[in-house]
């Protein structure tokens, strides 16, 4: 192990003996008592020296012989710590290809404030390019979201759609105006390759008849702003037959909509959407079908600034599940619809229970209780706030250890 103190995060002294690392309340952390010999020692760990190596510069500069493995370990186990060696064999790998790792440096970073245990953020990143994942949907929002996922380092992303280009389809991100007329396909799957910052791994062919084979997630991002708002349960019926992950995105009338991932006989699912909305609405059944049977239709409400707001978002959520991310053993956007609508564009999130009558079984779970009440909307902004826990002020006399910092 190399131990690196994480370059994604800027470190500064809060008084004589507390330093101060990362600015923003979901990472500051704050290490006291620090002497000036273990400030010193603090610019070490760098990721250019081993262990033993750093034993000895300890020792060198008059430090306990125990001192840099009690650091080491406090500062790992506040999650301030990474391995400039780690991520195994694929690490490695990704270390001797310099142009490759040059584009997902800032990738790279950004896992190392999420993955706490040292070697852990190249772990996930190199695992991201065995990953095959399938948008179906090249419009706007799909479009870009490909590419978003591509440019990660997910191995393979493969889009579907069809017909062929329109100059609404356009945006900066996405579809290209040199695409206007080509296949959708065709032209976000080049979109795809353009963005990707290495070749994808080789594979076998897949087969042309099965939409669902081998992906660890679909995401659905129609055109349609009404598959957007309602999406039929029957589109998803394979992917739940299979057991497939699969996550909603797109706009409708101006507000953007992200969610729900469903976790296939686990969490709630589009015909638990359904279902809770007829309950609440005896009349939406017939609203759907006036809806669902005009075909001639003016272009979707989809400016270029939500689109790509939802693209990056579902990205977002996308990455922490592909990544094995969550909140409270379950990720962010399971069994919830954010929303968000212009022009405040302020994310609100829409809790979906799974639903009892539903045969994709979630409700049965245990897990199905702990769940919000249908259709029951909240403001996540308070989510953001300043910790509530214990924090040192500067003034303060200092205590011993690693703590949150109020910021």
């Amino acid at each position: 192990m190399h131990p690196r103190v994480k370059p994604a995060l800027r470190r500064g002294w809060r008084d004589l003996n507390t330093v101060q690392f990362g600015m923003t309340p979901a990472h500051a952390m704050t290490l006291a008592p620090v002497d000036t010999a273990t400030g010193t020692f603090l610019d070490l760990l760098n990721g250019t020296r081993g262990m033993e190596l750093l034993r000895e510069e300890a020792v060198r500069m008059g430090l306990p012989e125990d001192h840099a493995d009690g650091l080491v370990e406090r500062l790992a186990e506040a999650g301030l710590l990474d391995d400039a060696t780690g991520g195994g064999p694929e690490g490695e790998a990704l270390r001797e290809r310099p142009r490759v790792l040059d584009r997902l440096r800032p990738d790279l970073a950004s896992l190392s404030l999420t993955a706490p245990t040292p070697g852990d953020a190249v772990r996930r990143l190199t695992a991201r390019r065995r990953l095959r994942v399938q948008v179906r949907g090249a419009g706007r929002v799909g479009a870009a979201l490909a590419a978003l996922l591509s440019a990660a380092g997910v191995g393979e992303v493969d889009v579907r759609d069809g017909g062929c280009v329109q100059p609404w389809d356009v945006a900066p991100g996405g579809l290209p105006p040199a695409s206007v007329g080509e296949r959708r396909s065709d032209a976000a799957r080049r979109l795809v390759r353009d963005a990707a910052p290495e070749r994808p791994p080789r594979r076998g062919s897949p087969c042309p008849f099965r939409d669902d084979a081998g992906f660890a997630l679909v995401l659905l991002a129609p055109r349609d702003d009404l598959a957007v708002h309602s999406p039929d349960p029957q589109d998803a019926e394979p992917l739940l037959a299979a057991g497939i992950p699969h996550l909603y995105a797109g706009v409708v009338e101006g507000t953007g909509v992200v969610g729900p991932l469903v976790l296939p006989g686990e969490t709630s699912c589009a015909g638990c959407l359904h279902r809770w909305r007829v309950e609440r609405d005896p009349t939406w059944p017939r609203l759907l079908a006036q809806w669902r049977s005009r075909r001639t239709r003016a272009v979707a409400a989809c400016d270029v600034a939500l689109a790509a707001a939802v693209a990056g978002t579902a990205a977002g959520h996308a990455l922490a599940f592909l990544d094995g991310l969550s909140a409270a053993g379950s990720p962010h956007s399971a069994g919830v619809r954010w929303e968000a609508a212009l022009p405040a564009l302020r994310w609100r999130t829409r809790d979906i229970a799974p639903h009892p009558h539903c045969p994709c079984g979630a409700a049965e779970r245990p897990e199905a209780e702990l769940s919000g009440a249908p259709g029951q909307s909240q403001d996540t902004m308070a989510e953001h706030g300043p910790s509530t826990e214990s924090c040192h002020r500067a003034n303060a006399a200092p205590r011993p250890g690693t703590w949150r910092a109020h910021v």
